[in-house]
């Protein structure tokens, strides 16, 4: 018979020869077992002369996004059903990196895109991977553990599973294609332009990390509402939202499009990090009657910019077909106006022109698929997902 080794789970995978065949109890042991187990929860219960006393149920009106007094451990009542919705609608929407063949991805790379095309394409990467991880991390240590609703620790639990498949996808993509991974994954450190975008990000995100930031002091809270807002708003639904385009422009000339594929399905996932942000942003201001600086919103999205711009340029320092820094820089500033305006926020870049008209359907999972060659990719396992 073969002994299980339970500090090495991997190393178990031959199952036992012997049967363990259980012994079923008497029913006069089992009395006894449940009446022994009854004293002991008991002795336990009323040690130091404290006696159990029933708790009254949770208020559904008294739960809060944060702050709140209720059970964090009881799920329903619900007091936020969008949230327990995304969570249901995020797991109609599971793949992996290994759904997509990437073969023509590493013959483009190698013999079609000119060498402008491939430091675009190694930097998205670059910034992209780090930035995913940043995500994780946020999400993880700082914004779930300060929720006090379980509908949105359960949504905020699944997010930070997906910005981890988010991670194994551009790492697969940087492995399959063949490029350096130290080199790749060091970028951030050594290239001013995507170590800008890092720095920035830390610093806003950092703050929430802080595991002694008090909530209901008004400092700690604004803080706290200003770090959330730039995640949701211009972390995930500006720059990610941007950062996928530089490979979608080259998806519509028809190359690197299992790579694009990848971005299609992490692009769907975002959009729906960026919804739920944004929403929980929304409801702590009024939940908890804060009012935002407008000269501290304006910083922040002009620090966003000159980063974005800084970036920008240095992915693309000449234009490729259908693609230029200009465009990628004009592109964050229109979806910056329709975040803010979202938060009913004056447009931080007025006049800012929609320079890729093509986006949102480029960005959109394709139907036409040959049912030998791939998996479809309306992959959803339910109802289609409105987003």
């Amino acid at each position: 018979m073969k002994i299980l080794d339970w500090s090495n789970p991997l190393n178990n995978a031959i199952a036992p020869k012997d049967p363990i065949v259980p012994i079923a109890p008497t029913e006069k042991n089992a009395t006894a077992a449940a009446e022994q187990a009854r004293h002991a929860l008991n002795d336990s219960i009323t040690q130091n002369d404290e006696e159990f006393t029933a708790l009254p149920p949770v208020n559904v009106d008294d739960k809060r996004v944060i702050n709140g007094l209720t059970d964090v451990n009881q799920l329903a009542p619900f007091k936020y059903p969008w949230a327990w919705e995304y969570f249901l609608n995020a797991n109609k929407n599971h793949w992996t990196p290994l759904d997509v063949n990437m073969t023509q991805d590493v013959h483009d790379y190698h013999h079609k895109l000119t060498d402008s095309e491939r430091h675009m394409f190694e930097n998205v990467l670059a910034y992209l991977t780090t930035s995913d991880i940043l995500a994780m991390r946020n999400i993880g240590l700082a914004v779930m553990e300060k929720m006090t609703a379980p509908e949105l620790q359960i949504y905020q639990a699944r997010q930070v599973f997906e910005e981890a498949m988010h991670t194994w996808t551009y790492q697969h993509c940087i492995e399959t294609i063949g490029l350096e991974q130290s080199e790749i994954y060091n970028r951030y450190r050594v290239v001013p332009e995507i170590h800008g975008k890092i720095k920035l990000a830390n610093k806003r995100l950092n703050a929430a990390l802080s595991s002694d930031m008090d909530l209901t002091n008004r400092d700690d809270l604004e803080e706290f509402v200003m770090s959330y807002l730039f995640f949701a708003a211009v972390f995930e639904g500006c720059w990610f939202y941007n950062g996928f385009s530089p490979i979608f422009a080259l998806q519509r000339r028809g190359l690197m499009k299992g790579t694009a594929e990848q971005f299609q399905y992490i692009m769907r996932d975002e959009i729906m990090h960026y919804g739920f942000g944004m929403k929980v942003v929304k409801q702590i201001i009024e939940e908890e009657n804060v009012t935002l600086d407008p000269k501290a919103i304006e910083q922040l999205w002009q620090e966003s910019d000159a980063a974005e711009s800084a970036y920008g340029h240095y992915i693309l320092p000449e234009p490729m077909l259908g693609y230029n820094a200009q465009d990628h820089i004009e592109q964050f500033r229109f979806i910056a106006n329709r975040r803010a305006k979202q938060l009913k926020h004056a447009e931080p870049f007025p006049g800012a022109k929609n320079a890729l008209p093509w986006l949102n359907e480029q960005a959109s999972l394709r139907k036409e698929k040959n049912f030998f060659e791939t998996r479809i990719t309306e992959y959803q396992t339910g109802a289609s997902l409105s987003w």
